[in-house]
């Protein structure tokens, strides 16, 4: 196909909604992506605090009851979906969740425009695999990307979908907000003051909601078995209303004697000065990780990160290169490794530090992502599909 005759993308992304999380920060980097190349580009959702970062890229914003799974609702959210595709000439729909993904999938079809999904996690099968039938819905793009080998693995296996239909596109970490570099030393002093953190110990971080499976329990039994105890620790996150998990962990906080030692740290909107004053960064997953921002992101920001070896985890840090692996829901492994990361010789640190940094700049930053997917679009627009 000759250059002249090359569509343009005109692209709508549908998600549930634009709180927080991986998925949104996705959606604001590709959008913000897209405007920069004069790429006209839409995203529908029920709304929430991360509208704002549309606003000031001055990309549209649809506000749609798109977190509902009610069928009926589902079948209206369709059809105000295909009003909007109709109406902006949009002509590539981008699901990146299951409930939208049917409105979604619904809209394009009768406007007779391709459809595209982003599989961002292993989606539950239910009793007997009974929920495949609702996640199907996430195998019908005409090309699917999947964010880690893990996922691709898991669709290919689970919905028995032609591998040469997805196209792997690891999830980034944004060097213009996450490097050393990029934090000032203004909020590395107020991270330090609001937060009331010792300077006369080596900080170690857990980012990630307040949840069983991010492993925060396994954390503090962790810390109770490492021989090392000069320490300090920020378990970073919202509980997201699961204050049963939340009262559990501070019982065991209390059960290990770690009242001095351990700070919950909620919502915080400065996460790249947190990492900026911490010395190892954590993901304590018991369960794969589809992907694991936050390993890369302490990667970005050169520190010594600790992660669980399952999931997305071991295709974005190189044991003992950029990272250390422990084995997963291994409290010993993991107090292991943190006592290992604390007695590190400095040259070690500064070598690991260095590789961290590398491999992120080489793998994982937002403009890889952002490209990669914009490629995506093209070859879906412009029928190049092999």
């Amino acid at each position: 196909m000759s250059k002249s005759k090359e569509q343009k993308p005109v692209v709508l992304q549908v998600l549930p909604e634009l709180e927080h999380g991986g998925v949104e920060t996705g959606t604001i980097e590709i959008a913000e992506a897209l405007s920069t190349q004069g790429i006209k580009n839409f995203v529908a959702s029920a709304g929430g605090r991360m509208v704002h970062e549309l606003e000031k890229i001055k990309v549209p914003h649809f506000t749609l009851p798109l977190k509902t799974k009610n069928p009926i609702k589902l079948y209206l959210n369709s059809l105000k979906l295909e009003k909007i595709i109709k109406e902006n000439g949009i002509n590539i729909v981008h699901a990146r969740s299951r409930a939208p993904a049917w409105s979604a999938y619904w809209a394009a079809k009768r406007a007779g425009v391709k459809f595209l999904t982003t599989f961002h996690g292993t989606y539950g099968l239910g009793p007997k695999g009974i929920k495949k039938i609702y996640n199907r819905v996430m195998t019908y793009g005409e090309l699917i990307i999947a964010i880690s080998n893990h996922i691709k693995n898991h669709i290919i296996e689970n919905y028995q979908v032609n591998e040469q239909k997805i196209r792997l596109i690891p999830r980034c970490v944004d060097i213009a907000k996450f490097s050393p570099q990029a934090v000032s030393e203004e909020r590395i002093i107020r991270a330090v003051k609001d937060n009331n953190l010792p300077e006369d110990l080596p900080i170690i971080t857990l980012v990630g909601r307040l949840t069983h499976w991010k492993g925060q329990h396994l954390l503090l039994e962790a810390l109770s078995k490492m021989k090392n105890q000069h320490f300090y620790c920020l378990i970073v996150g919202s509980d997201q209303g699961r204050i049963k998990y939340t009262n559990y962990l501070k019982e065991l906080v209390k059960k290990y004697g770690l009242e001095q030692k351990v700070k919950f740290i909620g919502q915080s909107f400065d996460i790249p000065a947190l990492l900026m004053v911490s010395d190892i960064v954590l993901s304590t997953s018991i369960e794969p990780e589809a992907f694991g921002r936050a390993a890369i992101e302490g990667q970005a920001m050169g520190k010594i990160v600790i992660v669980s070896n399952i999931g997305g985890s071991l295709e974005n840090t190189i044991d003992n290169v950029s990272g250390k692996l422990f084995e997963s829901n291994n409290a010993e492994a993991l107090a292991n490794a943190l006592d290992q990361a604390l007695s590190m010789p400095e040259e070690e640190k500064k070598k690991m530090s260095a590789a961290a940094i590398k491999n992120v700049k080489d793998n994982f930053t937002k403009q890889i992502m952002c490209d990669k997917t914009i490629a995506v679009y093209n070859e879906l627009i412009n029928n190049t599909i092999k």
